[in-house]
């Protein structure tokens, strides 16, 4: 199990983060079925629905790379509780995630809530929703 790793990576990438309006910076790291981890850091805009998280840029990040297998992942901020995923990532990681796939939700106080992707977001839409009956 990458745990350890994964939440080493997603901690030192959270600092690259630009969030000069909300000042919560947010890390992921996911490891892919190469074995490469790829990290990711939220990025905001002053036009705020063109911002984008940290999970989504990591995933970004590694489908950018030609990875299309996914085995892990770990989030991190400084929150209170593990930091659960906005909406939007969990759509996206659901896209690309087995629903087995284990996700490290964390935060700055080693608090880990390790969780799948059903659990994430169960009866997600999926590809193959698109099709006709």
């Amino acid at each position: 199990m990458y745990r350890k790793q994964l939440i080493e990576k997603a901690i030192k990438i959270k600092e690259c983060a630009y969030v000069p309006y909300s000042k919560f910076q947010v890390g992921a790291a996911v490891l892919t079925g190469s074995g490469r981890i790829y990290t990711g850091c939220n990025i905001e805009n002053a036009a705020y629905p063109v911002s984008c998280c940290a999970e989504r840029v990591a995933i970004f990040n590694a489908i950018s790379n030609g990875e299309k297998e996914f085995k892990e992942m770990a989030v991190v901020a400084d929150t209170q509780r593990p930091v659960p995923p906005c909406g939007s990532c969990r759509q996206v990681m659901s896209e690309f995630f087995s629903s087995d796939m284990r996700i490290h939700l964390t935060n700055l106080e080693n608090e880990v809530k390790t969780v799948t992707m059903e659990e994430l977001l169960p009866f997600s839409f999926q590809p193959s929703d698109l099709h006709n009956k």
